[in-house]
């Protein structure tokens, strides 16, 4: 009779080295990863500290809230730390954290708490104007109109529908591949590819004043 011991060890050795393969291909992150999913904390730690402003900025841009998006951060970081036991790294730990934070951003807005929470751009651009003007080369009145341009494209990328904005904002600001992208918005690559023209195409003519 085979010894149960003897013949599960190929399978324990078999995941080391696929885990040892899968760290020297996608990187730090996922070593860290596997050190949570191993007991160390302090591996969770140093996640925290790599990813929780783009997570925050990602969210933000997703909710228009900062309170909101430093909320839902914790409930993203929480879902990872809960996940520990089932990782395996099978792709980039960013693919992996954006589609749990875009998941939880498309949940929170799908449940109808955006209006409770919304801040207004509106207010927000006259919030920025009450502030110093920034060094950065431009008078007042220049810097007015920067303020207002912006403000105007953050208001067209908030009017796109929820998954057209999600992979905008992954593509544009995050600098995630389409692949990437595909995996967090749980849909293939020509999917996206769909969703990204359609959005580029509606902030086009959106924005074709500003050209």
């Amino acid at each position: 009779m085979d010894d149960p011991l003897n013949s599960a060890q190929p399978s324990a050795n078999t995941r080391v080295k696929r885990d040892m393969e899968a760290v020297a291909a996608l990187g730090r992150d996922a070593e860290l990863m596997l050190r949570v999913r191993d007991g160390d904390d302090t591996g969770f730690t140093m996640l925290l500290e790599r990813h929780r402003a783009p997570v925050i900025h990602f969210l933000h841009r997703m909710v228009q809230n900062q309170a909101i998006a430093e909320e839902l951060a914790q409930e993203v970081f929480l879902r990872v730390y809960r996940s520990r036991a089932t990782y395996e790294p099978t792709a980039k730990f960013t693919t992996w954290l954006f589609r749990i934070a875009t998941h939880v951003a498309l949940n929170w807005l799908r449940d109808g708490r955006k209006e409770k929470g919304q801040e207004s751009l509106n207010q927000k651009l006259l919030d920025g104007l009450e502030r110093q003007v920034p060094d950065s080369g431009r008078n007042i009145e220049e810097e007015m109109l920067y303020e207002g341009k912006l403000c105007e494209v953050r208001q067209a990328i908030e009017s796109l529908p929820v998954k057209q904005r999600a992979a905008v904002l992954m593509h544009k600001y995050e600098e995630l591949e389409y692949s990437q992208i595909a995996q967090a918005l749980g849909c293939s690559g020509a999917a996206v590819k769909s969703l990204l023209f359609r959005a580029y195409e509606s902030l086009r003519a959106r924005l074709s004043h500003m050209a």
